[in-house]
């Protein structure tokens, strides 16, 4: 009898376990461009601005069997500064001196405009994630204009949940590959440096 209880015992608190919900994760993605870029500018002044265009800060849930309570968050915060100092580099790699507040000098705004995290709704376990990053590209320089969007993304699949680190570094490789793919088009640089 108290064989069977204590195998009934190991029981529940195994389907317990494998039910329980995952904590809410907030990550600190750390974007670094992946590619060297040419110069093509002489030094010139350009305003450089990074936006937060999401509507939230939610990527999505890890899924799991209570994806209410697996949210994953990059509060705006915890991104902006870095998209800042790493879009100022590259302005730099391509010639250019990013300065706040030159006046009447070409401006570059980029716009994060989608950031997001999807795991299959259905099943106990974790064991896939979509994760995808787009920006918007706006050059102004006199009376030239440009516009593009730069996306990448990335079908990661897990033998257990992903932990935090695991999360902040994917995260962080997406948004990487879609900021270098943006400094990589040349009309930026050439309408920059007209």
């Amino acid at each position: 009898m108290l064989h069977r209880l204590l195998l009934g015992l190991i029981a529940a608190a195994s389907l317990a376990l494998v039910g329980c919900a995952h904590s809410p994760q907030q990550l600190n993605p750390q974007p670094k461009l992946t590619s060297a870029l040419t110069p093509v500018g002489q030094g010139q002044p350009v305003v450089v601005r990074v936006v937060d265009g999401r509507p939230s800060p939610t990527l999505g849930t890890r899924g799991g069997l209570y994806p209410e309570t697996s949210v994953i968050n990059v509060p705006a915060q915890n991104i902006l500064p870095q998209l800042q100092a790493q879009a100022e580099a590259a302005v730099r790699l391509l010639g250019f001196t990013p300065s706040p507040n030159a006046y009447n000098a070409p401006q570059l705004t980029v716009t994060l405009a989608e950031l997001k995290y999807q795991s299959p709704k259905e099943g106990l376990y974790v064991t896939e994630a979509k994760i995808g990053a787009t920006f918007r590209a706006d050059v102004q320089n006199s009376t030239r204009r440009y516009s593009g969007r730069y996306g990448a993304s990335l079908d990661q699949r897990f033998g257990m949940a992903p932990n935090q680190e695991t999360n902040t570094k994917l995260v962080s490789d997406v948004l990487s590959d879609a900021l270098t793919r943006l400094f990589k088009d040349p009309t930026i640089g050439q309408i920059l440096a007209q």
